[in-house]
C-alpha cells in the first residue's frame, strides 16, 4: 500500500514514466529477496537514488523522452555492475570512507533541492528553468501569483492530511488513502478539463525483456552519475540495514553479500526496463513494524506490485501530479536531518563544519559536486586526523592497592611528574603521515620542560604499527636526545613494531637495558642508583 504510490512519485521525481518505478518494485524487489542479508531490507524506488538520476541524466537528454528513460535504464546496469564487481572484490569496506556527518549533510541538502524540486508540480506553474536550487525558489516566489488555484488547493490538502496522519497515526496508510481519495476526486471533477495535470495513461502488463547496447562515449558519460549513484545508494542501503540489525541481533549484514545482492537487483532489473532501485528506510521501518522476519517479506511485495500491474494501472490514470508532488515533499521531510546539526553542534564542532560544509555545496552547487565534496571532506578530515594523533606526557598516580598508573597530566591534574624522567604517550601507528608530528612534538614538550631530563620514557602501547618512515623519525628522535643526553627507553613495544625494530637494528642501537614490558619497569630503571649492574632479568628485553 506504501511502495506503490511511491513508486509512481519517485519514478515521476526522476524523470521517467510513472510506470518504470514499478518495474524497479518488481523484479529487482523479487532478485534482493532471494540474495540480499537483510530480512526487512525492502527495494525499490527511493527519493535520493531518484534525485541523482534526474541530476545526472537530465543532462544528457530531456526528462520523459524516450532517449532520456533508455539512459536511466542503462546507468541501472552500470551500478548494478559496479555493485556486483564490489562485492565479489570484497571492496564493502569502501562505505567507511564517508563520514556520518558529511553523508547527513549531503542528505539533509538533497532532500531541500528535491522539495524545491517539486514546488512547480505542488503548486501547478512552470517548472523553473533555472540550474540551481536558489534559482528555482526565486523563480518559484516569483510565479506564486499565477499559480493553479485547484491543482495548489487538491496538492496543499494531501500534504497537510499526510503530515498529520503521520503524526497522529504513523502506521495507517495515509499515502494510499490520500491518492485514492484525490483520484477519486480527480475522476468526478473530470480535473484534467480543469487544468489540473494528471498522469494518464500507464501501460497494463509486466515489463517486456530487452537489451540494451550503446556506445563508449555514452558509458564514459554515464559513469559519474553511476558511480554517485552506486556509492550513495549502497552507502544508505547499508545504513538502513546494519540499523536494522542492531535492533534485532538475529542476524549479521554482510556488506560485500549485500553488494551483490543490490547489484544483481538492478542487473535484473535493467533487462526488464527497471529504473535503477535501492533500500529504503520508510518501507523497511514498516516492513519490520509489520513483522517481517525474513526475505519472503520483499517477494511477496514483488508479486503483489506484479498484480498491480496486470489489473490496476487503468486506475492510476486520473492521479494529480500535485498530489505526487506532496507525496514527495512528505516522503523527504524525514531526509532533512535537523536532529544531527544540533547533536553535532552539542558534542563536536569539527564534525558540524564539515556537515554545514557538505551541505551547503551541495545545496550551491549541485548534489553530484556535493557528493564529491563529501567524499574529499572525509578523507581529508581522516588525513588530519592521522596526522596529528595524541601526543600527551604521562605522570604517575598511586592507587590504594600499592599500584601505579600512568595518566595524561592534562586531564589527571595529580598525576606526578619528576624532573629525571619525562614520560610521553602516542596514540597512533607511526607511519609518513604523522612522523614529522611525532617528533617535533615530543621535542617541543621536552623544551617546555624548566629543567632538562635524564631519560625520556617512550610508551609505545598504542603504536600499533610502524613503518620505514615511522622508524627513521624513531630514530632521528634518539639521535637527538642522544645529543641533547637524554637516554631514551621505550616501554610496552607491540610484537609487529618489535620485529621491525629487530631485523632494523634499531634495538641493538637502543641496547637491551632500553626497552621493557611495563612503563613501571622503565621508570624504576631510570631511578636505579646503579645502571651499569641493572638486574637484566627484571628488563624482560626478549618480551
Amino acid at each position: 500500500m506504501v511502495l506503490v504510490p511511491q513508486a509512481l512519485a519517485y519514478a515521476y521525481l526522476a524523470g521517467v514514466p510513472p510506470v518504470y518505478g514499478l518495474y524497479a518494485s518488481l523484479l529487482p524487489m523479487l532478485i534482493y529477496g532471494f540474495l540480499g542479508t537483510s530480512p526487512q531490507m525492502n527495494v525499490g524506488p527511493v527519493a535520493i537514488t531518484a534525485v541523482l538520476i534526474l541530476a545526472g541524466i537530465s543532462t544528457m537528454a530531456d526528462p520523459f523522452t524516450n532517449e532520456y528513460v533508455q539512459l536511466v535504464i542503462f546507468c541501472g546496469l552500470i551500478v548494478g555492475i559496479m555493485q556486483v564487481v564490489m562485492g565479489l572484490l570484497r571492496m564493502g569496506f569502501i562505505v567507511n570512507f564517508l563520514s556520518h556527518p558529511v553523508l547527513s549533510g549531503f542528505i539533509s541538502a538533497a532532500a531541500v533541492i528535491i522539495i524545491v524540486s517539486q514546488l512547480p508540480n505542488l503548486l501547478g506553474i512552470e517548472s523553473s528553468s533555472s540550474s540551481t536550487t536558489v534559482g528555482k525558489c526565486i523563480d518559484v516566489c516569483q510565479d506564486l501569483i499565477s499559480c493553479h488555484h485547484l491543482s495548489l488547493m487538491i496538492g496543499g490538502i494531501s500534504l497537510v492530511v499526510l503530515l498529520v496522519l503521520k503524526k497522529l497515526a504513523p502506521r495507517f496508510p495515509g499515502l494510499l488513502l490520500v491518492i485514492s481519495c484525490t483520484t477519486l476526486l480527480s475522476y468526478f471533477i473530470n480535473a484534467p478539463a480543469q487544468g489540473v495535470d494528471v498522469i494518464g495513461d500507464i501501460p497494463s502488463g509486466l515489463p517486456a525483456f530487452s537489451l540494451m547496447f550503446w556506445d563508449i562515449s555514452s558509458i564514459v558519460s554515464i559513469l559519474p552519475t553511476a558511480l554517485t549513484v552506486c556509492f550513495v545508494g549502497f552507502i544508505g542501503s547499508l545504513s538502513i540495514s546494519k540499523g536494522l540489525e542492531i535492533k534485532h541481533r538475529s542476524y549479521k549484514i554482510d556488506a560485500n553479500k549485500e553488494l551483490i545482492a543490490l547489484g544483481a537487483a538492478k542487473i535484473a532489473g535493467s533487462f526488464f526496463q527497471a529504473m535503477p532501485s535501492s533500500g529504503s528506510f520508510s518501507r523497511s521501518a514498516l516492513n519490520d513494524t509489520s513483522g517481517a522476519h525474513s526475505g519472503f517479506s520483499s517477494i511477496i511485495s514483488s508479486l503483489i506490485v506484479g498484480l498491480t500491474l496486470l489489473i490496476l494501472t487503468p486506475i492510476f490514470y486520473y492521479i494529480p501530479t500535485t498530489v505526487l508532488a506532496a507525496a514527495i515533499i512528505y516522503s523527504v521531510f524525514g531526509l532533512l536531518n535537523i536532529s544531527e546539526f544540533k547533536y553535532l553542534y552539542k558534542i563536536r564542532r569539527r564534525d558540524l563544519l564539515m556537515m554545514i560544509l557538505t551541505f551547503a555545496v551541495t545545496l550551491g552547487l549541485g548534489i553530484e559536486i556535493g557528493i564529491l565534496t563529501g567524499v574529499v571532506l572525509s578523507l581529508l578530515l581522516l588525513l588530519y586526523q592521522t596526522s596529528r594523533p595524541n601526543v600527551v606526557e604521562l605522570g604517575a598516580i598511586s592507587h590504594p592497592s600499592g599500584m601505579t598508573h600512568y595518566r595524561n597530566v592534562d586531564r589527571f591534574k595529580d598525576a606526578a611528574t619528576t624532573d629525571n624522567h619525562l614520560i610521553i604517550r602516542f596514540d597512533n601507528q607511526l607511519h609518513f603521515a604523522n612522523s614529522s608530528y611525532f617528533k617535533d612534538s615530543i621535542i617541543t614538550i621536552l623544551d617546555e620542560k624548566p629543567t632538562k631530563p635524564s631519560f625520556l620514557v617512550l610508551d609505545a602501547s598504542n603504536i600499533y604499527d610502524m613503518d620505514s618512515t615511522g622508524l627513521h623519525a624513531l630514530e632521528d628522535l634518539y639521535v637527538t636526545l642522544k645529543g641533547r643526553s637524554i637516554q631514551l627507553v621505550i616501554s610496552g613495544a607491540k610484537g609487529d613494531v618489535r620485529d621491525l625494530f629487530k631485523r632494523s637494528g634499531f634495538f641493538q642501537k637502543l641496547e637491551t637495558t632500553h626497552h621493557f614490558m611495563q612503563v613501571t619497569d622503565a621508570i624504576a630503571y631510570s631511578e636505579s642508583d646503579d645502571l651499569d649492574n641493572w638486574n637484566p632479568a627484571a628488563i624482560q628485553s626478549d618480551f
